[in-house]
């Protein structure tokens, strides 16, 4: 297996509610689960190419819970990354040269029936996880935004986060209001004021890196 690692951020979105019941092994908010989600890799390589830098957007939809399979799945590379760090970036969210069952990205990737070609794309990325704020772009396919809950009573922004200490995705992360409209050649999205997600990363073909200030 090749030896690969990648720490960053990410921002997700999907069509559950704020308080995702498939974090708490329950079945989706609307019986469905269709999601993005966006990162940020900080510092990662792919045996001896580097990954710094880069973004990729993942696009996911099952019928039921994700556990049931009949998913589909689209990866999107940044559109910068050279031709070695496209076939790296495609394998590792595929799950290949992966532990079985070790990343979510294997589980997603297992789960999904139809698994279209990767697109490569301008991504444009800002995230702030501790603010619960995000936004990203592409071109006229993608705009994607994350924002604090607010109070229904006084409109104050409202924290909460998810802790899971044995996760493959994150550790911890922090819980807001995201909004998706996507529309690639294969798939679409289009999401309103639902669950959104803001983490920090430490990932390898092992699984989940605990510990570091990366991983809180």
């Amino acid at each position: 297996m090749i030896d690969w690692y990648v720490e960053g951020i990410k921002f997700g979105n999907c069509s559950c509610d704020y308080s995702c019941p498939c974090q708490f092994e329950l079945l989706p908010s609307r019986g469905y689960c269709h999601g993005i989600e966006i990162i940020r890799i900080d510092k990662g390589h792919f045996g001896d190419t580097p990954l710094d830098g880069l973004h990729t957007i993942v696009q996911y939809q099952w019928p039921g819970p994700v556990f049931e399979g009949k998913g589909e799945m689209q990866a999107i590379i940044d559109e910068k990354a050279d031709a070695e760090q496209r076939r790296a970036l495609a394998t590792i969210l595929h799950g290949k040269e992966t532990k079985d069952a070790a990343t979510h990205w294997w589980v997603f990737h297992a789960m999904s029936d139809t698994v279209h070609d990767p697109i490569f794309e301008t991504i444009v990325f800002e995230v702030d996880v501790g603010a619960r704020l995000a936004r990203a772009s592409i071109g006229d396919k993608l705009e994607a935004s994350g924002r604090p809950i607010r109070s229904p009573v006084d409109g104050a922004p409202h924290r909460v986060r998810i802790d899971l200490p044995d996760g493959m995705e994150f550790s911890q992360a922090e819980i807001g209001s995201a909004s998706t409209e996507a529309r690639t050649n294969a798939m679409s999205l289009s999401l309103s004021d639902t669950y959104g997600q803001f983490n920090h990363f430490r990932i390898s073909g092992k699984g989940f890196v605990r510990g570091g200030p990366s991983t809180r």
